[in-house]
């Protein structure tokens, strides 16, 4: 018989949803419908997601990553083509250029208490042949988008503002993903606004937003929707597109995560003043954004073990209690293909590399109680004291 492994029952899991009745209430509905691919509900959460940014027009897609490369393609970017991305970020950035034919230039962060794209390094990259930078909005906070926009528009190069983990969130007098040309967010299961998988995409040209909304289904003239209901039987293809498109099931989830993002943010903020005060307290450990108290969706609860302290060894203790955590994340520039196809290591990534080693992702969603950031603190300050008393010879 083959081993079988059981997952733990965790005491406090990594992420959660919010997801319940209202949620199930809608996707019934849609089956009941008969309709799944792309019609009234994906056209009602794109419009509902573009008011809630303030912006004309939204375009929904099947993930996060359909998002960021529907981006690159639209703006289009390929062979020879330089685009600068964060390496501390998920891997997907990179790759949507590196499918394209470009060549993902990998930036540093700024500090340790803010693990962003550094505009600074950012600048003494850019060459003649940079066509777009990219800045993900760690954790839910902010990137320094107003200097990135500022060095886009001197140089003449685009901005892709990654928001997979800022979904309405408001920086710099507008909504994170409406700063830069193109705006992409992901609605993956453990986002704070989810469909399981899902994305979104807005642009401020709108010209740009139909050539993303067209690609999205392999340039069609006209969906399967608009063509049953028309009762047009021919269709044209104007270009070379992609499936990336949602499903009616997810946009009706996501409709309803929508209404329920505002809530989820309030006690995500309660849980995260909860931890930092209680962090405070536990010496050499350091929590980013720890001082900000902007608009923030804090997506994430990361923080930086003390330097000397095996990280791996705090989470297997961690997980021996119950407590699952992670890392975001291991750099992009340190995968294998990443390593041996663009990193010349030419240009050094120094705070990455230092920030990195020491990264651990908390538990942190909207269904934890006050009682388990004290289980999760307490736990982590205990292995923390154990780790360095075996450090010590």
């Amino acid at each position: 018989m083959p081993q079988t492994t059981t997952a733990p029952q965790w005491r406090v899991s990594l992420a959660d949803n919010t997801i319940d009745d209202e949620e199930i209430q809608a996707v019934t509905a849609v089956l009941r419908s008969r309709w799944l691919s792309p019609g009234p509900q994906t056209r009602a959460f794109e419009r509902d997601f573009a008011e809630a940014l303030g912006c004309p027009a939204a375009v929904a897609v099947s993930s996060g990553t359909a998002a960021l490369h529907l981006a690159v393609l639209a703006l289009g970017i390929g062979p020879g083509d330089e685009v600068i991305v964060p390496s501390l970020s998920f891997v997907a950035s990179a790759a949507m250029v590196a499918l394209q034919g470009g060549t993902p230039v990998f930036a540093d962060i700024r500090s340790e208490t803010d693990p962003t794209i550094d505009p600074a390094d950012v600048r003494r990259l850019i060459t003649d042949r940079t066509k777009a930078i990219v800045a993900m909005h760690y954790g839910g906070y902010p990137a320094d988008v107003a200097a990135l926009a500022e060095l886009a528009g001197e140089y003449g190069v685009a901005l892709i503002e990654d928001a997979a983990h800022a979904p309405v969130v408001k920086a710099a007098g507008a909504m994170l993903g409406t700063l830069g040309d193109v705006g992409c967010f992901s609605f993956f299961a453990t986002k704070n606004l989810t469909t399981g998988e899902g994305g979104m995409v807005v642009a401020r040209d709108p010209a740009l937003l139909d050539v993303i909304r067209a690609a999205r289904s392999h340039c069609l003239s006209s969906s399967t929707w608009d063509r049953l209901h028309s009762g047009a039987a021919d269709y044209d293809v104007a270009g070379i597109g992609l499936n990336y498109r949602p499903t009616e099931i997810a946009s009706a989830i996501g409709r309803i995560q929508l209404e329920k993002l505002a809530h989820d943010r309030r006690r995500r903020a309660v849980l995260t003043a909860a931890y930092r005060e209680r962090l405070a307290a536990v010496p050499g450990l350091v929590a980013p954004f720890a001082h900000y108290d902007g608009d923030s969706a804090r997506h994430l609860m990361a923080v930086l073990v003390p330097e000397g302290v095996a990280r791996n060894d705090v989470r297997s203790e961690l997980r021996e209690r119950g407590i699952q955590t992670s890392v975001h994340y291991r750099p992009t520039h340190h995968f294998t293909f990443y390593r041996e196809r663009f990193d010349s290591g030419e240009h050094p990534l120094p705070v990455t590399e230092a920030v990195a080693a020491r990264l651990l992702s908390l538990p942190l969603h909207a269904l934890m109680s006050d009682d388990d950031v004290a289980l999760v603190v307490d736990g982590l300050s205990e292995s923390i004291v154990r780790s360095s008393e075996r450090s010590i010879p």
